[in-house]
């Protein structure tokens, strides 16, 4: 027995020094990361947008916990703590556990300098003295660069020698990511500059130049291509090749490389399916500090996928989250979301989607250039947000609101300030234009100018500080409506500033501003409910919020390139994108994965794989309230689609699409199911009734309900014959004797009677529709001889005119 729980002990400690082991690789290697700050691109089409990672957060914990286990290794903490919980074991269990040896203590080797004032290869003194301080040990004080250095006598400050603490094989790896780094810095800055072109071949031509910079070793540039080939933007998609990427880049502690690992696994692509695998990459890519890992974990608690639910769990994940992408929303709003069902995009092609096709796009563009100013205007909005297959553009939303606002358009001048106010590489920032172009939309009455003014005085930009005239605008906007000044409100009263602080006043202006989809207005909401400030603190409401937050974000673009894969057929990088999406607990990106293994229209999956998988994204959108989902999972229930068919479950699903989203297409189904007496008892009564509510919930229910009830009609009227046997109520009834002898001939004669007076009605009917004939005309003159004819002048007709009408014209003159 003690054995055995020598050995547990053992494997315990095991388990804990590879976890620590682990930890302490992926934090070293996320400050490494972050050492150089490089801003990642923030594109329409940017594949790694997607790939962002918390700027102080998790990783400061991270940090610390590493620096602790650093000073353990040095002090001989860490042996010690081991040795420490072997010791307060149980009595007896000591013998059990292999004795370590004692530790060798190795000489400390002395290193030698490279490049500076001393000559190459001579040794570093220790302790050396720089600036009246000594060191034991090379140091980087007194360098901006970060590269450690010492000297070669004690005292630098008189001497002056010093050089580099690096061999020759360290400076030229040095050299080398000196200029990986260089060149990945100049292609991103080609890739920025080529956004504004559509030439899909020339992004192609830097992905190359970026597969030649990570094959030299840049971590960065070899996630962007990692990335790249998973997803197939710009590049083959090669999902072995880029499991391979992200495996060297996950060993060297990188949080993006762990987190797409934790997606491969979770997804099955190229490795064996495994929810746990997949947890533990999210869990270190969290650690480091990745937004979409931290996104994934909060979607995994909240929906209980592979973990245990925890509402408080999913909180934390997403408010991390949802703090970094409120932070990052500027005056402009952002860039659009465009969520677009496949589904809808296949039944109803252009119906529902919102895209703007290119022959309409040109069409706006052209009573733009005429002088439309509502054009002007529209067009403006699409570039300045994007969205609706319209690139963000703020040179030419600048020059469509400049257009407008010369002609005239309130509109366009406040947006004119909101661009000035918030400054971008086309518009440089200036308070004094802003706040010109806000007065004058303001007072010709525009909210977007007043709650412009409004955001001037509240902040004092370009003007003093003056929260009451601040109060005034923003209530001026809001009475008109506008979002803006709705949300400003509430903050004001939030906060207390310049008015009484009043949480119910807050919550009105917050719950208004939310209607018009304003995402600061949803994550103050979801503040609130998380805080239980001003209402009942409610976990579930503000994860609800702080989701929606969340799905704003940067990565969000991600459904639009998958939009665009699917529609030049590229259906395996749609699906692959759409995963990811997926995983990330967009509802969207679930049902359009359901909806594209259904279709079996990717490859990536095997044919018995597509419609178990399907199933499981069609649940997972149902729980998230999709009606179509729901009905899908019945019908997958009944037909026996990846799963045994089950007609009571099946009825479960389509009841629950039933009463909650009323849909019409679960009525029209649970009639059936009524009336065939399938999951259910056959009851033909509950089955009219069924496709009666069918008929009423929706206008394109009528015709098959129409029909059903046709067919239930002559149904229920067999059985009712059936049931009262009439063959032998045929037998039974004499016709002699019911109608007399001559009944045939009665029969007959109303036969013939029915008969004459339909011959007789469609008569009457023909003689109403036929118009009456028009008058004969008149006899024309005899005619000349042919030597007295004189030459025929033909006038034109008129078009319409009747031949009558020509021959009276001659008669009249």
């Amino acid at each position: 027995m003690g054995f055995k729980r020598s050995l547990k002990r053992v494997r315990i400690l095991s388990f804990s020094a590879i976890l620590l082991i682990c930890f302490v690789k992926g934090t070293t290697a996320d400050e490494e990361l972050y050492g150089n700050d490089v801003p990642d691109l923030k594109s329409y089409h940017d594949p790694d947008s997607e790939e962002e990672e918390v700027p102080v957060g998790s990783r400061v914990v991270a940090s610390a916990t590493m620096t602790s286990v650093r000073e353990a290794s040095h002090t001989g903490e860490e042996r010690q703590s081991v040795s420490g919980l072997q010791d307060n074991g149980v009595e007896g269990e000591k013998e059990d556990l292999p004795e370590q040896p004692p530790p060798i203590e190795k000489s400390k080797e002395v290193p030698v300098v490279n490049g500076g004032t001393a000559a190459n290869g001579e040794p570093c003194l220790f302790p050396f003295l720089f600036q009246g301080k000594e060191y034991s040990d090379c140091t980087t004080d007194g360098r901006r660069d970060g590269r450690l250095w010492c000297a070669t006598s004690y005292d630098y400050d008189q001497e002056r020698k010093w050089g580099f603490c690096e061999t020759d094989e360290q400076a030229k790896q040095r050299h080398q990511a000196e200029e990986a780094e260089e060149h990945y810095q100049d292609v991103l800055q080609m890739y920025q500059n080529a956004l504004h072109t559509t030439r899909k071949s020339q992004r192609k031509e830097l992905y190359e130049k970026l597969l030649k910079v990570a094959e030299i070793g840049h971590h960065k540039a070899m996630e962007k291509v990692a990335y790249a080939m998973l997803f197939g933007d710009f590049m083959s998609q090669n999902v072995p090749r880029a499991k391979l990427l992200f495996e060297k880049l996950a060993v060297e502690g990188s949080p993006k490389a762990q987190t797409a690992l934790g997606f491969l696994y979770a997804a099955g692509l190229g490795v064996n399916s495994s929810q746990a695998k997949a947890l533990v990459y999210y869990t270190f890519g969290a650690l480091g500090g990745n937004l979409v890992a931290h996104m994934i974990l909060g979607y995994r608690y909240w929906g209980g996928v592979g973990v245990p639910q925890s509402c408080e769990s999913a909180l934390t994940h997403y408010r991390l989250v949802a703090n970094q992408v409120a932070s990052d929303v500027s005056l402009t709003g952002g860039s659009a979301v465009q969520r677009i069902r496949l589904l809808d995009e296949v039944e109803n092609p252009g119906s529902t989607s919102g895209m703007l096709e290119e022959d309409l796009i040109q069409y706006y563009q052209f009573l733009a250039e005429k002088g439309d100013v509502q054009a002007q205007l529209g067009l403006g909005q699409l570039h300045l947000h994007g969205g609706r297959g319209v690139e963000q553009n703020h040179q030419r939303a600048y020059d469509y609101f400049n257009q407008a606002a010369n002609a005239g358009n309130t509109h366009a001048m406040a947006f004119l300030g909101k661009m000035y106010s918030e400054g971008s590489e086309s518009v440089p920032q200036n308070n004094e234009t802003a706040l010109q172009y806000f007065k004058k939309a303001s007072d010709l009455g525009n909210p977007v100018g007043q709650s412009g003014l409004g955001m001037a005085y509240l902040y004092g930009r370009g003007v003093p500080v003056n929260y009451e005239l601040a109060l005034k605008y923003f209530q001026k906007a809001a009475e008109q409506g506008w979002v803006d000044g709705q949300l400003q409100l509430g903050t004001m009263y939030y906060n207390g500033i310049g008015v009484k602080r009043d949480y119910k006043q807050a919550l009105k202006y917050f719950n208004l501003a939310s209607q018009a989809g304003h995402i600061l207005a949803f994550y103050n909401l979801a503040q609130m409910h998380a805080t239980g400030t001003g209402v009942m603190r409610s976990c579930h409401t503000a994860v609800e919020l702080f989701k929606n937050v969340c799905e704003r974000g940067r990565w969000s673009e991600r459904l639009m390139t998958a939009y665009g894969s699917f529609k030049e057929g590229e259906m395996d990088a749609a699906l692959v994108q759409y995963l990811l999406l997926a995983e990330q607990g967009y509802e969207v990106a679930q049902s359009n994965v359901a909806f594209l293994l259904d279709q079996k229209g990717s490859k990536i999956f095997s044919d018995n794989e597509t419609y178990p998988r399907a199933l499981l994204h069609w649940t997972r959108a149902a729980a998230q309230g999709y009606t179509v989902a729901r009905i899908k999972l019945g019908d997958y229930h009944f037909y026996g689609y990846g799963t045994d068919v089950d007609y009571e479950t099946a009825v479960i699903h389509y009841r629950l699409a039933s009463e909650q989203q009323h849909s019409a297409q679960a009525m029209f189904n649970l009639g059936y199911m009524h009336e065939k007496g399938l999951g259910i008892k056959q009851d033909i009564h509950l089955a009219k009734r069924f496709y009666d509510m069918a008929a009423e919930a929706s206008p394109d229910a009528q015709v098959p309900v129409f029909l059903a009830l046709c067919k239930l009609g002559l149904f229920y009227a067999l059985q009712y014959l059936q049931d009262l046997n009439v063959k032998e109520l045929i037998t039974q009834v004499d016709l002699d004797q019911l109608l007399g002898p001559e009944w045939d001939l009665y029969l007959m004669t109303v036969i013939a009677l029915l008969l004459g007076t339909v011959i007789a009605y469609r008569q009457r009917q023909h003689q109403i529709v036929v118009p009456p004939r028009p008058p004969v005309p008149a006899p024309p003159p005899p005619a000349r001889p042919p030597q007295e004819q004189p030459e025929a002048q033909v006038e034109p007709q008129a078009v319409g005119d009747t031949q009558e009408e020509a021959q009276a014209e001659p008669e009249q003159q």
